[in-house]
């Protein structure tokens, strides 16, 4: 596991927040938060991205029930995969953009800490406009909670 980049003040979240968009290694994060926070409750929450959005999960467009069917089975094979995880963790699932729905998703639902898998929060200026910027990115800037992003 690569080395946490942390958003905000840490303390000890009763609420902890895993954003899943269907990414690889969002397991990483699913084991970080239930390791680091053992006593807090862990709500994964699967974002399924619209039909509409520049990029759906892995470009492909199904009918949206097929693709909120498809979220729930990712979630439960993420939760299979990290030990106690099934035991700890509950599931939300949501429709929308991930960079408006996982901000709205932690103030709404009174998280603490949001911890997810990104791939950089640090492309500004030329490459940012480029590029676009990325979910993590625009959840940091988002949220009000404390963010850790691993790298």
């Amino acid at each position: 596991m690569r080395v946490p980049v942390e958003h905000g003040r840490m303390a000890d979240p009763a609420h902890v927040l895993v954003p899943t968009l269907g990414r690889p290694r969002e397991e990483e994060a699913l084991s970080y938060a239930l390791e680091t926070f053992p006593d807090a409750d862990v709500t994964v929450l699967a974002v399924v991205t619209p039909l509409d959005a520049p990029l759906s999960e892995g470009g492909i467009l199904e009918r949206e029930d097929e693709r909120t069917e498809a979220a729930r089975e990712r979630v439960a094979g993420l939760l299979e995969s990290v030990g106690d995880a099934q035991q700890r963790a509950r599931v939300a699932v949501v429709d929308g953009r991930p960079g408006n729905e996982i901000p709205r998703y932690a103030s709404e639902a009174d998280v603490d800490h949001v911890v997810m898998h990104g791939h950089g929060t640090t492309s500004s200026g030329f490459v940012g406009r480029l590029l676009g910027r990325g979910v993590a990115t625009t959840v940091v800037d988002r949220t009000a909670r404390p963010v850790t992003v691993l790298e």
